[in-house]
């Protein structure tokens, strides 16, 4: 094999192995959020809602700890996503400016804002100002 015929097969191999990582929502657990359904999902209790795109290679990063953290905070916590490119006015609504931003909002309200790739701690320290996790 010649060297470019190795760099299309590996650029090939990436591009597959990242189209199956899962970033969506598709996570008993999470919500889809969308322009619709946004005020009505997230009026009462604490939800986390992670703002993404399916291009963001941080979003993919973050996508199992918010799974993780929607299973583990069931009952307790509502976690919903919202994919920036499909509900933009969203987004712009809630001034969101790099993705992964994380807001977490106490009846309906936007109480904790965290921007960038978070641990789980990080993600569990914030929303344990809100609500017990015990």
């Amino acid at each position: 094999m010649n060297k470019r015929t190795i760099i299309t097969m590996l650029i090939a191999s990436v591009l597959i192995s990242l189209s199956s990582c899962k970033s969506g929502t598709s996570d008993e657990n999470i919500i889809t959020l969308t322009t619709t359904n946004f005020v009505g999902e997230t009026a009462k209790g604490i939800v986390m809602v992670d703002f993404w795109a399916t291009w963001c290679m941080p979003c993919k990063a973050m996508a199992p700890v918010i799974a993780e953290i929607a299973e583990q905070t069931q009952g307790k916590v509502k976690v919903g996503k919202v994919d920036i490119d499909a509900n933009g006015p969203l987004a712009n609504q809630y001034g969101i400016q790099a993705i992964p931003t994380i807001l977490i909002l106490k009846d309906g309200q936007v109480v904790e804002t965290l921007v960038g790739v978070q641990s789980k701690a990080a993600l569990v320290n914030a929303l344990s100002k809100y609500v017990s996790l015990q």
